[in-house]
């Protein structure tokens, strides 16, 4: 950055070198066209007489005496005006060199209100602004698409949200409907029946909570509320309350830290930070496996690690994993995942507490490690 700037103070220098030099050569023309005139003032005179008296054939005396009376007796006016007309047509010429310059810039920045395709071309002294503009230009375009792409993908997830919750309801809906018909059904199979629907009926609400979780994540700025926790019992707490979601897939989750870490942060945001990470690597771990969760602490910062045993994640997908709507699985099945806002929530969470957040994937291990300062 440091050179680019040093690049454009010199381009910017070559510009104004260049008006000055126009300058120079404006006065300075201005200049020998008012000697050369003096120095011919003697020659004109002879001329006019001679034009006078050879061509329009006026008498001699009569020729000398409306030089006299018209050129020489008004001479300070005449040159006066000669003058004022030489540094008229000089500084039109200068004015129009340095106002095209401003034109140009002019065209260029319609050119970025249009959106047209293409670069936009100055003049070689304008090429610092130049390249400014084509900055400007590619910065727009790029946020454009970005956007674009992240409407899309949001509509899309959308779609699949939509479509996903008809498939709970209709199954909550067909087994209720039987619940309610069959009266003779026995004990066994209504269990059952309400197991299945219970069960599709916490899949909705996964569902629901999903477009909420969409909505405030595009409408609401997160603020944080700062308070002392301790993080060891907050991370106790939450491997218990997911105790039920391990054994959906017959997982085991380990829990590494010392006792009695104190964090200051806002206590909701990072549960929430957690929560999500626990989450995606529920969703994404191989059946009867182990998820390792470990939190160390240092003198001025805390690294909390997420590990589980599932698909590598490819390098690519790795470098997306925290955009807005981004889901691994992008086929999407209905049974798990999420709408693709967690991770990007957590990051932004983190990054609010001056944190950082990154994923690893190599081998079968899959690794999301958190750095939070401890003020």
């Amino acid at each position: 950055m440091k050179n680019k700037k040093i690049d454009y103070n010199r381009e910017y220098k070559e510009l104004r070198n260049k008006l000055f030099s126009r300058a120079a050569i404006m006065v300075f023309s201005g200049a020998v066209i008012l000697i050369f005139g003096l120095v011919l003032k003697g020659h004109f005179a002879n001329g006019l007489v001679w034009f006078l008296n050879s061509v329009l054939k006026i008498d001699y005396g009569v020729s000398l005496n409306l030089y006299q009376q018209i050129f020489r007796n008004n001479a300070d006016v005449i040159t006066l005006a000669a003058c004022i007309v030489v540094f008229y047509i000089l500084l039109q010429f200068y004015l129009n060199q340095f106002t095209k310059h401003f034109i140009e810039v002019n065209r260029g920045i319609d050119a970025l209100i249009r959106e047209d395709t293409g670069e936009v071309i100055l003049s070689p002294e304008l090429s610092a602004t130049e390249k400014k503009i084509n900055q400007i230009k590619h910065t727009l375009e790029k946020r454009k698409i970005d956007t674009q792409l992240a409407e899309q993908r949001k509509n899309d997830l959308i779609v699949y949200l939509a479509h996903d919750l008809k498939t709970p309801l209709t199954s909550v809906i067909g087994y209720l409907t039987l619940l309610r018909d069959e009266n003779q059904i026995s004990e066994e199979l209504r269990e059952k029946y309400l197991s299945i629907s219970l069960d599709k009926a916490e899949r909705l609400e996964d569902l629901i909570n999903e477009f909420f979780e969409i909505t405030r994540f595009n409408l609401s700025n997160i603020t944080l509320e700062y308070s002392k926790v301790n993080l060891t019992r907050m991370l106790e707490q939450l491997v218990f309350e997911f105790q039920t979601m391990f054994a959906t897939k017959n997982l085991k989750c380990t829990l590494h830290t010392v006792p009695d870490i104190m964090l200051k942060c806002d206590v909701d945001k990072v549960q929430r930070v957690f929560d999500n990470l626990l989450r995606n690597a529920v969703n994404y771990s191989y059946e009867d496996t182990t998820i390792e969760v470990s939190a160390e602490q240092d003198d001025s910062q805390i690294i909390l690690k997420f590990t589980n045993r599932g698909n590598t994640i490819p390098e690519e997908k790795l470098g997306r994993i925290f955009e807005q709507f981004y889901r691994l699985d992008t086929a999407r099945s209905s049974s798990s995942g999420g709408a693709g806002v967690g991770l990007a929530i957590a990051k932004e969470i983190v990054e609010l507490h001056q944190g950082t957040i990154l994923a690893y994937s190599k081998n079968e291990l899959t690794c999301f490690e958190v750095t939070l300062p401890l003020s």
